[in-house]
């Protein structure tokens, strides 16, 4: 078969393929050039998921006919004056969007300049008609009707009307977002409309449509980001640790304006978040970063969705600091849900209120009470302000006087109140101003020894003590291989371990934080986890395994009795710990419940 050029309205039906691969890409880009106008409000409807119309219209600067005329010829652009792609400020730029809707759909703009009169003009399936003229107020409007009907084969790919609606409104929500200032309004078939106001400038204004969008659960459960490095400034809402969701969906990242689904970013994201959250689950998060337009390629994806940063790892930096550093602001707080998810359970089981119907026979409970004496057994000390210290009480709060407070008095109770009992050797009830709060004595006190851990590292080495007798322990040569390949780092992180002839190695020193520990099962720990390292794990990444691995090992344990001071100094330390609020594998440590929602438990409201 001869070379022969293709037909003109082909080529674009191709191109089309790359640019407007479903009905939310068109959407993105028609909304994305209402912005680039000015528009101060935005209205999108959508019919069968966009399929069968998408209608954008728009406030914004409209066009005079010569440039309406121009606007659906391909590579035809205002977007770039001086043809300089590495300073592009405007979110469309390339001149590909309306030629590629044209040529696949029927697409007419109707669009009226300040001072000039409205005109319109149609494209259906790359044909071209006249300009006429239109009544208009000043903007534009886009229709965009049956969505691919020029390429059936497109059609085919297609999702249903209600998975091809939310993936539209996504795009919009994002786009919302990104710009405050602009009114947005979306209605259609299969799919929740909004009506959002156009806010106020600055942090404020931005927190409100973050809410709007994502919900008031979300800000009233994130950390507040600020942070600037190097000419880059990151600002935002992250949630905590034990806030989450099941898919990364409401992970809201924007780089000068634009959406983006980068992989730096979310990789930046991942590794903010990777001493804290549970594995399979995804923090929510609105964040902003502003940078020189200079400093970044957006011209690299079809789709502008991905973008290339001139200096990756200064943005990658600033990023997984920026997160942290807001999260420990937020000391031990941990998401509110916990309490509402007991609620929730409860009520899923059919109570109400406690006092009403069938209830299941009760599960006896071991509650120990403060004058309630113990077995006359010895109980070790735990670790409170420093490694291998008792526990001590502080004396600005002498406990006999904080027990005697009237319970009303929220000033007499610290954030995590007094402890009143421990129930089933593993939790502990404590009393604060506002109603109770229910501790798992493990998760909590796992995570203070990690965080102690990696004080001590960030400050120099961990202190280690040396064992008087080595601990000899038996493993399998693979594993054996495995921890001695990774000796440096577990040196770093305070544990010396030596081979010790075939199928053992020798444990010379271990963290002073862990003398006393079970050196053997720690050990068989690690050696499961060192062999499952790939070559992409970082040192720091290694190093805060093994301290995970320490922390576990050496926390107090579910089943252990605590006396009262114990208790109150375990409180005391997760006030003053920041990321207490969630234990190393990013469960809660805590769950607390109000005096209102305990009345209704019991139908007092």
């Amino acid at each position: 078969m001869p070379v022969r050029q293709l037909d003109p309205v082909l080529i674009d039906q191709i191109a089309a393929g790359e640019v407007i691969e479903r009905p939310a890409a068109a959407v993105k880009e028609l909304v994305e050039n209402a912005i680039d106008a000015g528009a101060r409000r935005i209205e999108i409807r959508l019919e069968q998921g966009g399929r069968r119309l998408i209608r954008v219209s728009d406030d914004g600067a409209g066009m005079p006919p010569e440039d309406l005329a121009l606007a659906i010829r391909r590579h035809a652009t205002s977007k770039l004056p001086e043809g300089q792609l590495d300073r592009i400020l405007t979110l469309g730029f390339r001149g590909e969007a309306l030629p590629s809707i044209g040529a696949v759909a029927r697409l007419q703009i109707t669009t009226r300049a300040a001072g000039g009169e409205g005109h319109a003009i149609l494209v259906d399936a790359g044909q071209v008609g006249p300009i006429r003229p239109a009544a208009m107020a000043q903007g534009t409007r886009v229709e965009v009707s049956d969505l691919f009907y020029a390429t059936p084969a497109r059609l085919k790919f297609l999702k249903g009307d209600r998975a091809e609606a939310q993936a539209a409104a996504l795009v919009i929500r994002r786009l919302a977002m990104a710009h405050p200032g602009i009114a947005f309004t979306l209605s259609g078939d299969h799919l929740s409309g909004f009506d959002l106001p156009a806010e106020a400038p600055g942090e404020e204004g931005l927190r409100r449509r973050i809410s709007r969008l994502i919900g008031e659960d979300f800000t009233g459960n994130a950390a507040t980001l600020s942070a600037e490095r190097n000419g880059f400034r990151l600002s935002g809402l992250a949630s905590l640790p034990t806030y989450h969701r099941a898919s990364a969906l409401d992970q809201y990242l924007f780089v000068n304006g634009r959406p983006v689904r980068d992989r730096l970013l979310i990789g930046a994201l991942k590794a903010a978040y990777a001493d804290s959250l549970m594995a399979g689950r995804y923090p929510v998060v609105a964040l902003f970063l502003e940078l020189d337009p200079a400093g970044v390629d957006v011209n690299v994806h079809p789709a502008k969705l991905e973008v290339r940063f001139r200096d990756a790892e200064g943005i990658r930096g600033l990023m997984i600091a920026g997160i942290r550093d807001a999260l420990a602001g937020m000391g031990h707080q941990a998401s509110s849900r916990g309490g509402e998810a007991m609620l929730q359970r409860l009520r899923a089981q059919g109570i109400t209120h406690l006092g009403t119907g069938n209830p299941p026979p009760p599960r006896p409970l071991s509650f120990v009470f403060p004058d309630q004496r113990l077995p006359e057994r010895p109980v070790p000390a735990m670790p409170h302000a420093g490694f291998g210290e008792p526990a001590r009480v502080s004396e600005s709060v002498p406990f006999a006087d904080s027990r005697q407070a009237d319970a009303g008095d929220d000033a007499a109770f610290p954030p995590l109140g007094y402890a009143r009992a421990q129930f089933h050797e593993t939790y502990i009830l404590a009393q604060t101003g506002e109603g109770v709060v229910i501790v798992d004595q493990h998760a909590a006190h796992e995570r203070l020894v990690y965080e102690r851990l990696k004080k001590a590292r960030a400050e120099g080495a961990v202190p280690r003590q040396p064992l008087l007798i080595p601990a000899i322990v038996d493993l399998p040569e693979p594993a054996i291989i495995s921890l001695l390949d990774q000796s440096g780092a577990l040196a770093e992180a305070g544990l010396v371990i030596e081979p010790f002839g075939p199928g053992a190695v020798a444990v010379q020193e271990v963290p002073a934080a862990l003398a006393g520990s079970d050196i053997v099962a720690l050990l068989r720990d690690l050696a499961d986890q060192v062999s499952e390292w790939g070559g992409s794990e970082s040192l720091a990444a290694r190093q805060d395994h093994v301290l995970k691995t320490f922390a576990c090992h050496h926390s107090v344990r579910a089943g252990r009795r605590l006396r009262l001071e114990e208790m109150d100094a375990l409180l005391r330390e997760m006030e003053a710990t920041p990321g207490s609020g969630q234990c190393n594998h990013g469960r809660p440590t805590y769950v607390s419940l109000s005096l209102k929602d305990l009345e209704r438990l019991f139908g007092r409201s």
